[in-house]
């Protein structure tokens, strides 16, 4: 049976390398995975703990469900100004009291001109948030867009084979978890 995963891309660009990756993904590993687009990371108003305790808003709850109903999800980010794009930490924020993202598999791609100050620093929210998270389901791609074509394609063989390894392992990380639950 085929795996459910959410895939959020940090990106807000309509035609950004990181979504071009996530297509890329998407064709890869059909055979094993569903892999649905989270679409509204923009909407997501900014964190309010204050909207948290009485009513979240509707985009927070619709991505809730989101990631709850999801069995795996997979991050593909920029890295903006040295660190994670505010838009995704900001949705992540949104799942701290929630807690969606704990024990979940999750596998982080930082895609970006360099990416590993991005990469540390989510991975430490990540990793706070108890997400289900392994060294073999995380990948820096640095220099992304000689890597990745717009249309979909990664073109650089190690790359593909650093993203296949991933999400082998990603999806042997998913089916673990589903045993135990």
């Amino acid at each position: 049976m085929k795996k459910k995963i959410l895939a959020i891309c940090g990106s807000t660009r309509r035609t950004s390398s990181n979504l071009n990756l996530i297509n890329a993904i998407k064709d890869l590993a059909q055979a094993n995975f569903v892999l649905t687009i989270f679409e509204g990371l923009t909407e997501i108003p900014h964190f309010n703990p204050d909207l948290d305790n009485e009513t979240p808003p509707e985009t927070v709850k619709s991505f809730r469900k989101q990631l709850r109903e999801a069995d795996g999800i997979l991050i593909s980010t920029p890295e903006y100004a040295m660190g994670v794009p505010g838009t995704l930490k900001n949705a992540i924020d949104w799942t701290v009291s929630s807690c969606e993202f704990s024990h979940k598999p999750v596998t982080l791609i930082t895609a970006s001109s360099l990416g590993e100050n991005a990469h540390e620093s989510l991975l430490k929210t990540l990793r706070i948030i108890e997400s289900n998270i392994t060294d073999e389901t995380q990948l820096v791609i640095s220099y992304v867009k000689t890597k990745v074509s717009r249309d979909n394609k990664i073109t650089d063989n190690p790359t593909l084979e650093q993203v296949n390894s991933v999400l082998n392992s990603f999806d042997e990380l998913i089916s673990k978890s589903k045993v135990i639950l």
